[in-house]
């Protein structure tokens, strides 16, 4: 067995690392990409602090030491107070200034770029607003409701010349890079069949009354580009398994897996898709707890296979996204399977590390090479600083994501057609010879908040 070494394969194989996905790049220092004097830091608006991904890419941001707050957008002023206060004292002394509706910032010349972490029913017209603004962007997955405002984002990135990156941070992990390399190289051999999964638990609800919402909370800027609707603590919370708002744990957490796959595959769109699912837990969510969706590509299968009913099925955990160990595969919920002629490699995201099986010896597993993983999201926001200095397109830019989160729409298109098989067109995107599906492929907007045809 062998065992490739992180910090070596960077060392002997520069160039080959940087160069596996046109211009990919690594920065082992997360603190290089800009000097850290005041005048020459990185200003950002965060647009959403109140999940804890908001807040956690808000302060990552400051620990570089590069970066700094200028703007907390949040549409619940209740966090207002309490996120100035963390920043402050990360940042120097310096105050951010908070709003309630972003599009106050956007006017802001001494903005750099704006990170997005709202609910994802905003990511898309939130990006194109900013890159009409002129401010660089870092947008958490899933970058888009629909296929259609997906594809205006690109347009409204490469006609403002923006930079934007998708929160898809596996591109930006020294061990993805290294599997990537190890497939170019046909280490596997030829791999016609990958299985992506997201197996988890995930609890069902049900709806309560509708009501007035929190006094601290712009209820109609959160609801945004969504259908106008009364506040509801269900959707206030559970939007993430509501079609309005999300395309369930798919298009949430399943995208992490799905958009590394299409990667190390080097496959951009299928040919056909057929999805399926049911919700078999009682209550009142709409997306499937369970699915099963096939892509087609030339020369490979590419599945994707989702649970949500297996506690049993874990994610990696702190200890193996940031130390040499490797999952226990079998019940790693969040793996990859990708079989060659050679043999079968299991990858794991955010740090999980992969692995390569060949032929059992004596009934017991034969290794073949291996490499222990990190947590990438360090290198991720290094990449998008140096892709906002440099103007280089970064690891994870807006058109890479979109291909990827079209294989999400695409699937729950179908599931929620009953199954069918969708006939896709690569030159437009579009779903062949099925009014019903296109109908699907993009959705009402309502003033002001509307997605335009000119971005």
């Amino acid at each position: 067995m062998s065992e490739i070494n992180r910090r070596g394969f960077l060392q002997r194989t520069p160039a080959a690392a940087l160069g596996l996905a046109g211009g990919v790049t690594v920065l082992a220092n997360p603190r290089s990409a800009r000097a850290t004097p005041a005048n020459d830091r990185l200003v950002l608006a965060m647009i959403g602090v109140g999940g804890g991904r908001g807040h956690s890419l808000a302060t990552g941001f400051l620990e570089r030491g590069d970066c700094e707050i200028a703007y907390i957008c949040d549409v619940n002023r209740a966090l207002h107070e309490p996120r100035a206060k963390d920043y402050v004292t990360r940042q120097g002394g310096k105050v951010p200034k908070c709003l309630q509706d972003f599009r106050e910032m956007l006017g802001d010349a001494s903005v750099d770029a704006a990170v997005i972490a709202t609910t994802p029913h905003w990511h898309a017209l939130a990006t194109i607003l900013c890159c009409q603004a002129g401010k660089d962007v870092y947008c958490e997955k899933p970058q888009s409701h629909n296929p259609w405002e997906g594809r205006q984002a690109i347009r409204a990135a490469r006609k403002h010349d923006r930079i934007v990156q998708i929160g898809t941070q596996n591109r930006s992990a020294p061990y993805n890079l290294a599997a990537k390399q190890y497939l170019e190289e046909g280490k596997l051999g030829k791999v016609h069949l990958c299985r992506v999964f997201e197996q988890t638990y995930e609890s069902n609800f049900k709806w309560g009354p509708d009501t007035d919402p929190p006094a601290t909370l712009d209820w109609e800027m959160w609801n945004g580009p969504a259908p106008a609707r009364r506040y509801n603590t269900a959707i206030h919370t559970r939007w993430r398994k509501m079609w309005d708002y999300a395309g369930g744990q798919m298009s949430y957490q399943g995208i992490h897996q799905i958009d590394l796959a299409r990667w190390l595959c080097g496959v951009d769109y299928p040919s056909s898709v057929y999805c399926t699912g049911k919700r078999f837990s009682e209550g009142d969510a709409e997306t499937p707890d369970t699915q099963l969706a096939t892509f087609e590509f030339p020369d490979l299968l590419m599945t994707y296979e989702q649970t949500e009913f297996t506690p049993y099925m874990l994610r990696s955990d702190p200890g193996i996204r940031n130390g040499d160990i490797f999952p226990h595969w079998p019940q790693n919920g969040t793996r990859i399977e990708l079989y060659g002629e050679e043999g079968m490699m299991c990858v794991g995201r955010m740090g999980g590390g992969w692995q390569v099986f060949v032929r059992t010896k004596d009934r017991q597993p034969v290794i073949k090479d291996q490499m222990y993983g990190r947590y990438p999201d360090p290198d991720h926001k290094a990449n998008f600083v140096e892709s906002v200095k440099t103007r280089k397109r970064p690891n994870a830019d807006v058109e890479e994501g979109h291909r990827s989160i079209l294989l999400v729409h695409y699937a729950n298109i179908s599931c929620r057609l009953g199954g069918r098989t969708l006939q896709i067109d690569p030159k437009t995107e579009h779903i062949l010879d099925d009014p019903e599906a296109m109908r699907l492929f993009r959705r009402e907007y309502r003033k002001p908040w509307v997605v335009e045809e000119v971005v």
